[in-house]
């Protein structure tokens, strides 16, 4: 977290948590979620307008983390501002390894190492890694298949639904508030 973070939560330590305003969709990609489009509906739905500024990105990015409940936030200064989430909280993007078979990079650009995989019903395939769970890019799927094809990774089936309580995180903080 921020240096400057830190400071703003000791001197506003009671700033009233944010939820609904900002979400992570599957590639990776970040969205502000006015009032008029959280009233249009639920995210991804209806996901808000992406967030493109690379320094706001990399903010966001370097005060990331989740609360004791698994909520993910993001911590803007004093404010806590809880995250939506399509699919999981990290997306994991994929580069081939000359030592290895692949290296893993989450869309904050923090690395990490591989201990499982899962499949849901839908195809789409998560790493659950030493920084937690989260869904492999759809760009990335041909190095993925590389390290399946090598028996490197072993894709265990898993419904959508159960992921989110078998590893401890939030999809919708919203949500659960209501």
């Amino acid at each position: 977290m921020d240096e400057i973070v830190k400071a703003a939560l000791k001197k506003w330590p009671n700033v009233p948590a944010c939820r609904g305003w900002l979400a992570l969709d599957a590639r990776g990609d970040w969205y502000m979620r006015d009032e008029r489009i959280q009233a249009a509906g639920p995210f991804p739905e209806v996901k808000g307008s992406r967030i493109t500024h690379d320094k706001l990105k990399d903010f966001i990015h370097r005060n990331y983390a989740a609360d004791a409940q698994g909520a993910w936030f993001f911590q803007n200064g004093p404010q806590r501002v809880y995250v939506e989430l399509e699919a999981a909280p990290w997306v994991w993007r994929l580069q081939p390894d000359p030592g290895g078979p692949v290296l893993i990079c989450a869309h904050t650009g923090a690395p990490a190492r591989y201990e499982s995989a899962w499949l849901d019903e839908h195809g789409r395939l998560f790493l659950h890694t030493d920084l937690g769970f989260g869904v492999v890019h759809t760009l990335d799927m041909e190095a993925a298949s590389h390290a399946v094809e090598a028996g490197l990774w072993q894709p265990e089936d898993g419904r959508f639904d159960s992921f989110p309580g078998r590893f401890g995180y939030v999809l919708s903080p919203q949500q659960q508030t209501l």
